[in-house]
C-alpha cells in the first residue's frame, strides 16, 4: 500500500520508517511545519501546575523554562514520551487524552495553572480552570503543488487536515485522534482510522487496520 505521511519534514522519520517495516510504500509531504513563537524564557514561578497539549509543546516549554517545574500533566502519550525523553516524568496523563478529559481527573483544588501549547490551541482549561496560557509556537500551513499519489494519508494535526482540504485530494485518511478527526471531518475528508492511543504507536496500529492487517 502507498501511504502519505504529511507530517512535518523532522518529525516524520520514525512515522516513515515503522510504516516501510510494515511493506508499505511511503511518500512523504509535509502539510505543515512548526515555528517557534520567540526564545523568551517561560516563567514559571508560582505555578501549581503546568499543562503541555503536544510534543512541540513539551519540546518549547522546556527549552525556555525558567524556575522549578510545578507539576506537569501532559495530555496524550506522545506528549508524555517528548517530556520523558528530555527528563521530564508527567504528574498526570488522563485515560483520555482531550483537555476535556483533563479537566475531569486534575485533583481539586487545582491551583494555579498555566496552559503551555499552540498559538491557536483550543482553551477549554482556560476557560474552566482560569488557567493562564502561554503560546509557544504555530502550526503553519504549507502547500505543495500536488499532494503525491496515495491509497492512504496520515494526518497528525488539524491544521494537516485544513491543508490536505485545500489541496482538494480525494484520498481516505488515518487521524491520530479525535481533534483531527473532526476538523478532516469537516472539510469533507473521509477518515477510515483513528488511533486509539494519539501517538506514534497508536497512528501504525491504526493504518494496519485501514490496510487490513
Amino acid at each position: 500500500m502507498r501511504i502519505v505521511v504529511t507530517r512535518p519534514a523532522d518529525q516524520s522519520g520514525p512515522l516513515a520508517s515503522r510504516l516501510r517495516e510494515l511493506g508499505h510504500v511511503v511518500v512523504v509531504c509535509p502539510l505543515v511545519r512548526i515555528e517557534p513563537l520567540g526564545d523568551e524564557p517561560v516563567e514559571l514561578e508560582g505555578y501549581d501546575w503546568v499543562v503541555v497539549t503536544s510534543m512541540n509543546g513539551a519540546a518549547e516549554l522546556l527549552r525556555r523554562r525558567r524556575g522549578p517545574l510545578p507539576r506537569v500533566a501532559a495530555i496524550g502519550p506522545g506528549t508524555a514520551a517528548a517530556l520523558r525523553e528530555r527528563g521530564v516524568e508527567p504528574d498526570l496523563m488522563p485515560a483520555v487524552s482531550t483537555q476535556e478529559g483533563l479537566v475531569a481527573e486534575l485533583p481539586r483544588p487545582v491551583g494555579r495553572v498555566l496552559l503551555a501549547a499552540a498559538e491557536g490551541a483550543r482553551r477549554l482549561v482556560v476557560n474552566e480552570l482560569g488557567a493562564d496560557f502561554q503560546p509557544l509556537y504555530r502550526t503553519v500551513q504549507l502547500r505543495p503543488e500536488r499532494l503525491p499519489d496515495g491509497d492512504l494519508v496520515v494526518l497528525a494535526s488539524p491544521s494537516a487536515a485544513h491543508a490536505l482540504a485545500e489541496l482538494g485530494a480525494q484520498i481516505p485518511a488515518v487521524s491520530i485522534g479525535p481533534q483531527t478527526t473532526e476538523a478532516a471531518r469537516r472539510r469533507r475528508i473521509h477518515v477510515v482510522a483513528e488511533a486509539e492511543t494519539h501517538d506514534l504507536d497508536g497512528l501504525v496500529a491504526a493504518v494496519a487496520r485501514a490496510a487490513g492487517g
